[in-house]
């Protein structure tokens, strides 16, 4: 446990810290997909201090966590580029997706590895979000097959059965739309759903359910169409309840609300506003599963926050389950067997943690931590959910995180740097779970607010909708009007106002240094520059078209695109600008971070670069993440004239001194 010091006044962001990049990067490792059969719990497990390694573990009833996947093996799918829905387990069976090579793999208990299916040329196959068919014969899944060269390939999405011994190739059950996902097999093995959708939709934008019967030998007929309309009805995570009815979330209330199907009699479980399904970035996310007699495990989220509860189908009646778990980290993970729920989720003072919970005794288990972190809990700083004005007579949503170190304190009239930070996506949201990169920043004396701008989910489904037709409007005003928020009630320094963001978030930065004076500096993390290039399809098939929701259909709204891409309005750049990217990026390529550092170094505006050599979009491995943070810290520091605290190297920043 680190000792607290005695108080020390220095300016803010210059304060010591005991979270360091370091700490960040190597205390930390990423939990998601729990899987619970026959009383042992399964779980993924991202490393960084083995480059971004995804291993699977397990532990038994009574036992201890272990390693399932052996050393070599990286159990991650690139499937939409994304991957999630990378295991299955049957009777102790692990299949699973490689990432080096992205073949299908078998592993008995007590065996290696072996692969079920062929391995083409630089992973032009992929496998995610299979399941295995009561009797073990089948695993039934998505395969996507990229046919063709580079970034020209021609991308086809497909459901497949193989056998689970690989003993013949793949046969595709369904195919003709863009997009499949959750094929899920009903109990008694004679039924099949799935989602599937088409281009220029996203799957929260709208995707169809459908169901089917399914042959022992994996062929589907007589094919129904069960809920859901591209454009207009999203569908989230169908499964089917122990005595066959099909479950799923729609958000045709508004909200994602949980449904039940019945012989084709469909009937809500629990109207309510608040939201019981997720944008599938990834595959395999999971807010229902059902216990022993058929009542529903869920996820949904209100007020900010996330609830874990028990719903029975048949009354409507739903219960919290008391833990002090109440955030997640990015998706939704859920499992269920008897009276047992598995959950990762962690709250604002806990970090992501495999949970097991006894549903009738309220028992409470962690079985993992997603960081053990010899830090006093006085260091950390625990948001407060704001609301505060934004454009047209609105509101939007933030968490404010002040800047908190028992250590050191300001001056009186002193007001600390605010960072506004915006998420990716745009569809998605930001949550009030314990994240050491945010305390990286509030322990040395930045404030911190993360923005759920329009368009994030979390607030039903005309929330969600702000930001169609406006991305690049919307995300920057709230963003702006956040940190104004803020500074008008003395949270911050007018003048040392930062911003922040990833990908989609990277824009909305890009576009805050470029259209407003409002910030001082800031960090774009693999953000966009081009939007034109994005809608002429340098991106990845799953996100092709989102711009026709998030902007306009192209070509026909060409002259609107041009006008979201900064980098068409150079002459406005004044500000500077961190530009951090992964090299091997599919989703926002290098190219786009090029555009953006040749137009600050034409202009000479004070910047650095960061290209990360075998890094796709977004940073895995542990000496990258070290170097991000200092980078950024440093650049900060010197932008904003301070002298950080224990800071190990300077970044050289060209055109400061111009």
């Amino acid at each position: 446990m680190t000792q607290l010091n005695e108080q020390v006044i220095a300016p803010y962001g210059a304060w010591s810290s005991p979270i360091s990049a370091e700490l960040v990067a190597r205390a930390g490792t990423g939990l998601s997909a729990p899987w619970i059969a026959a009383g042992t719990v399964w779980w993924l497990e991202g490393r960084p201090s083995e480059a971004g390694r995804v291993v699977l573990m397990k532990v038994e009833p009574g036992g201890e966590p272990v390693d399932v996947t052996p050393a070599g093996f990286n159990v991650r799918s690139m499937v939409h580029e994304y991957g999630g829905g990378a295991y299955a387990v049957h009777d102790g069976t692990v299949f699973f997706s490689n990432f080096d090579d992205q073949c299908l793999y078998r592993q008995d208990p007590g065996a290696a590895p072996a692969p079920i299916t062929a391995g083409v040329d630089d992973r032009r196959h992929r496998y995610a979000d299979g399941r295995v068919t009561p009797d073990g014969s089948l695993w039934i899944g998505v395969r996507e097959r990229h046919e063709g060269s580079g970034r020209s390939d021609e991308v086809v999405n497909e459901l497949v059965a193989l056998p689970t011994d690989g003993s013949t190739e793949p046969r595709t059950i369904a195919e003709g739309r863009d997009f499949y996902a959750a094929p899920r097999i009903s109990p008694d093995g004679r039924r099949l759903c799935f989602l599937a959708w088409d281009l220029p939709w996203m799957p929260w934008d709208g995707c169809e359910l459908f169901a089917a019967d399914l042959a022992p030998d994996g062929t589907v007929a007589n094919i129904t169409h069960v809920a859901g309309l591209d454009g207009e009805e999203s569908i989230f995570q169908p499964d089917w309840s122990p005595t066959g009815d099909l479950v799923f979330a729609s958000d045709r209330s508004g909200w994602w609300n949980l449904e039940r199907d019945r012989d084709g009699d469909r009937s809500a479980l629990h109207p309510a506003e608040a939201e019981f399904g997720y944008p599938a970035w990834i595959f395999g996310s999971r807010a229902v599963a059902f216990l022993g007699d058929g009542r529903i495990a869920c996820a949904y989220e209100h007020d900010g926050r996330t609830s874990f509860a028990i719903l029975g189908p048949e009354t409507g009646r739903l219960r919290d389950l008391e833990i002090p778990h109440d955030a997640l980290w990015g998706s939704p993970f859920v499992a269920a067997e008897g009276s047992t729920v598995v959950v990762v989720a962690g709250s604002a003072t806990i970090p992501n943690q495999v949970v097991r919970i006894d549903v009738e005794s309220g028992e409470i288990e962690v079985l993992r931590a997603s960081a053990r972190v010899a830090v006093d809990t006085a260091y950390f700083s625990v948001p407060e959910a704001i609301e505060f004005p934004t454009e047209d007579g609105l509101t939007a949503h933030a968490l404010y995180y002040p800047a908190v170190n028992p250590g050191y304190r300001a001056g009186a009239d002193d007001r600390p740097p605010l960072i506004v930070e915006s998420h990716g996506g745009p569809t998605g949201a930001t949550t009030p779970i314990f994240a050491l990169g945010t305390q990286f920043w509030t322990t040395r004396g930045f404030a911190v607010v993360d923005v759920n701008y329009g368009g994030s989910t979390g607030y039903g489904r005309e929330y969600r909708k702000r930001l169609n037709g406006q991305w690049g409007v919307v995300d920057l005003q709230d963003c702006v009007n956040a940190a104004r928020y803020l500074v008008d009630k003395g949270e911050a320094d007018s003048n040392r106002l930062l911003i922040r963001g990833g990908s989609a978030g990277g824009y909305t930065t890009v576009c805050a240094l470029t259209f407003t004076d409002a910030f001082a500096a800031g960090a774009s993390y693999y953000g966009l520059a081009d939007l034109e290039l994005f809608a002429a399809g340098d991106t990845h098939k799953f996100e092709l078209q989102y711009e026709h929701t998030l902007v306009g259909p192209y070509p026909e709204a060409a002259e609107l695109y041009r006008e979201r891409s900064p980098i068409h309005f150079t002459d406005r750049m004044a500000t500077p600008m961190l530009v951090l990217q992964g090299a091997d990026d599919e989703v926002v390529p290098p190219s786009q971070a090029e555009l953006i550092v040749a137009a600050l170094e034409k202009r000479k505006i004070p910047h650095a670069y960061l290209l990360f050599e075998g890094e796709g979009h977004g940073f895995r491995k542990a000496e990258n993440i070290v170097a991000a943070y200092e980078a950024e810290l440093s650049f900060y520091a010197q932008v904003l004239g301070f002298e950080p605290a224990d800071l190990s190297a300077k970044l050289q920043i060209e055109h400061l001194s111009s």
